[in-house]
């Protein structure tokens, strides 16, 4: 796949705007659009509207005619960029295995923007993503959620952190089981996690009582700071999630006991048996983060898998996102795993909610991403036909408003822009 100047990128010299006219625009918050016009102005979505939105003069003008415009897609969990295609152990940087608590590590340090794999999210629609660390620790680190395209990570980013990773089930217990590194058990990882936050509640009741001294005027020494108890903090106190990596019902029984034990914001991130104890977690009101969907059953705890989960989970109340976690499922298939769960029950508007507005809420950047409405992002794809239509294609591609991919026919290949 090429890289170079796209044509439709401009010199310092902008246009009036980019308007995008013709297509069946599917807003995803909204009624599609036939003929519909999606304007563009200084990276953002200045409007949305069917045929009579007339594109001020001088936007540079796009032909969707026969196409569907949609917001980019958003893959809430991956470990793009963290464990690089094609590097083997060079290249992957999703566990840090030197404790079983790591709240402190962030995955942003670890992100490469010029892995391959961002290159397939482009081309596959994905214009945003989560990435986490690995799940081999009871507590993994700091998610982020990232634009898909940029020079350096810190361009890319939309959140950071975005959230507490932690992990339930075999993955903890396995590799810190060959590793002979406490805990080795379902019961020892829980007893981990609820240590920490239970360390981490003191830490905070402590700042509040330092606080309360310095407004009284009653200065003490600065306690030292703990970096992890900081960080677990932050998920106390609710400014970011606790997203569980956890595939069997008895373990997210456990992740919803521990969330009401503390109190903190719970997201379910795999849920493979989660269509077991549906009606549990409809109660708790915890959002589903279900995949990879396409892959086999390599492990007990995916005995129970089936494509039907996502159906099951929206049809209970659920509020539910489809997710690759690349490179398990490469990311560019998000789309089809979409196309999948619509085969086996979910409905055509949830599957798209699933891996636009949905992923988009969990990781709290909704109001930038994941829908085309008016002050949004300008992160716009342009699809040759219905894109859960496996034959679809994406043909352009628009982050905060500059065409970053353009699907070349004559060459039969993908054509990016600098990053």
């Amino acid at each position: 796949m090429a890289e170079s100047q796209l044509p439709g990128e401009r010199s310092p010299m902008r246009p009036a705007g980019i308007a995008i006219t013709g297509g069946r625009v599917v807003p995803v918050e909204g009624e599609p659009i036939e003929g519909g016009t999606v304007l563009i102005v200084d990276g953002k979505i200045a409007a949305v509207g069917g045929p009579d939105l007339k594109p001020p003069p001088g936007a540079d003008l796009v032909d969707a005619s026969g196409k569907w415009v949609l917001p980019g897609l958003v893959d809430a969990h991956t470990h793009l960029g963290a464990r690089e295609e094609g590097e083997g152990w060079a290249g992957h940087d999703t566990n840090e295995l030197t404790g079983p608590v790591q709240a402190h590590v962030r995955v942003l340090d670890a992100i490469n923007p010029a892995d391959e794999g961002f290159r397939d999210a482009v081309a596959g629609g994905v214009l945003t993503a989560g990435i986490t660390p690995g799940s081999g620790n009871p507590i993994g680190g700091q998610t982020v959620a990232i634009h898909c395209w940029g020079r350096t990570v810190d361009d890319m980013v939309l959140r950071s952190p975005a959230g507490m990773k932690s992990a339930l089930g075999e993955n903890p217990k396995r590799v810190l089981g060959e590793r002979r590194v406490n805990p080795s058990s379902r019961l020892g990882t829980a007893a981990a996690i609820r240590t920490a936050l239970v360390d981490a509640l003191s830490y905070l009741e402590k700042q509040e009582d330092q606080d309360q001294e310095q407004s009284a005027q009653r200065l003490r020494p600065a306690p030292s700071r703990d970096l992890k108890l900081e960080a677990l903090g932050r998920v106390l106190r609710r400014e970011i999630p606790w997203r569980q990596h956890c595939h069997r019902a008895d373990d997210i029984a456990t992740a919803l006991r521990l969330a009401r034990e503390f109190g903190y914001d719970l997201v379910i991130d795999h849920g493979t048996e989660a269509y077991l104890i549906a009606d549990k977690i409809a109660a708790a009101g915890v959002p589903v983060v279900t995949g990879p969907l396409i892959t086999a059953r390599s492990k007990v705890e995916l005995r129970n898998r089936t494509m039907a989960n996502p159906g099951l989970l929206a049809a209970a109340g659920i509020t539910v996102a489809i997710a690759t976690d690349h490179p398990v499922v490469p990311v560019h298939l998000l789309i089809v795993q979409a196309a999948l769960a619509v085969r086996d029950g979910l409905d055509r508007e949830t599957a798209l909610r699933a891996v636009t507005i949905n992923p988009a809420r969990i990781m709290r950047v909704a109001d930038r991403i994941g829908s085309l409405a008016p002050g949004k992002d300008a992160d716009v794809t342009v699809w040759s036909g219905d894109p859960l239509d496996v034959m679809s294609r994406v043909e352009l591609a628009y982050i905060a408003g500059r065409e970053v991919y353009r699907y070349d026919y004559a060459a039969r290949a993908g054509v990016f822009a600098a990053p």
